[in-house]
């Protein structure tokens, strides 16, 4: 069968420490499972960017790393713990909107929030600062946590002091905050739940991600809006703690595969792409019951290792996009006009 899928790109990323891996690469890109590689950062590394807020078609808007690149979601950051992010935000829009992070070390001036003054004017550029740092030993043989987890920003000026305008039009992204030594991942998706939506999108135009066999798949998933949703992730799991890997034999994480994705949430996790179950076409989703009917599913197709589609995956991946999603979520809502449910904006 001819192999038609359609190439998506993965979202875009800028890795703030050098001795890592860039990994970006097309759908019917053949590539071979690379060996795990320690993340090595040196300390106090301070990392500058750019980063561009423009309109996008239908009203929204996105962050990019350069002019016309804005996306949605924005370019996917990553820094180590004990770095420094210095981001320029250019506000090429006519609207108020700013910069807001989660999980990291910033000071009043570059909070995002206009409660501190912190925002952007339409056509300002504006710099915030962001740091993280380690974890450090306290009394009582206890330890005060670091910076190191799966986290996000966002906009927290555009529509309300809160950024709920920004956030319905498509601005924010994901941060990623590694500890030296963490394994670096073959392939990263970043996945924002949104209302009814995956990444401002409804099935089936939500995201097709794609690996091959035994890759490396790092997952970053993000809420924002106004429902509360679950992730599930079909025929893979992971260890709920930071990494998502068991640290050893006897580790206390319970390993999953479902969990609660709700407003303002975040967290990450690695997979081996077809561990124990091969090459196949595997759905992530909401498992709120209405949500998936909705449109809030999306693929995730695993290759063989050589890159090719295995049996039935372009079968599976022509009837995911031939299903009436939102045609289903008119039925039940008018068999239990009783249920709640939400739109995008």
């Amino acid at each position: 069968m001819e192999d038609n899928v359609v190439k998506k790109q993965l979202p875009r990323r800028y890795l703030l420490a050098g001795g890592a891996i860039s990994l970006a690469a097309g759908a019917a890109t053949v590539a071979a499972a690379t060996k795990p590689q320690p993340a090595r950062a040196a300390a106090g590394v301070v990392k500058k960017l750019t980063i561009y807020a423009e309109s996008l078609p239908g009203g929204l808007i996105g962050y990019g790393l350069a002019p016309g690149a804005a996306t949605i979601p924005g370019p996917l950051l990553e820094m180590y713990e004990g770095d420094t992010l210095e981001i320029t935000l250019v506000n090429t829009t006519t609207q108020r909107l700013s910069i807001h992070p989660h999980g990291v070390d910033y000071s009043t001036d570059s909070d995002g929030a206009p409660l501190n003054a912190s925002f952007n004017e339409p056509g300002q550029t504006r710099t915030y600062v962001w740091r993280s740092h380690e974890m450090t030993a306290t009394a009582g043989r206890r330890f005060m946590p670091g910076s190191a987890g799966y986290w996000h920003y966002h906009d927290h000026a555009n529509g309300t002091d809160h950024g709920t305008g920004g956030l319905n039009k498509g601005l924010y992204g994901g941060l990623i905050v590694r500890r030296r030594g963490d394994i670096l991942p073959d392939k990263q998706f970043t996945v924002v739940f949104m209302e009814m939506m995956i990444n401002h999108k409804v099935a089936p135009d939500t995201p097709i991600f794609e690996a091959n066999l035994g890759q490396r798949v790092e997952w970053l998933a993000v809420g924002h809006g106004n429902n509360f949703h679950t992730f599930h992730l079909h025929a893979h799991r992971w260890a709920d703690n930071r990494t998502g890997m068991l640290e050893g034999p006897s580790d206390p994480s319970l390993v999953i595969d479902n969990k609660d994705l709700n407003p303002g949430s975040s967290f990450g996790f690695q997979v081996l792409a077809g561990e124990g179950v091969g090459p196949g076409v595997w759905m992530y989703h909401c498992h709120v019951q209405l949500h998936s009917d909705t449109g809030m599913s999306g693929l995730f197709v695993v290759r063989n290792a050589d890159g090719s589609l295995p049996p039935g995956a372009q079968d599976a991946i022509d009837r995911f996009r031939g299903h009436q999603h939102q045609a289903a979520a008119k039925t039940t809502a008018s068999a239990n006009p009783h249920a709640h449910g939400g739109t995008g904006s």
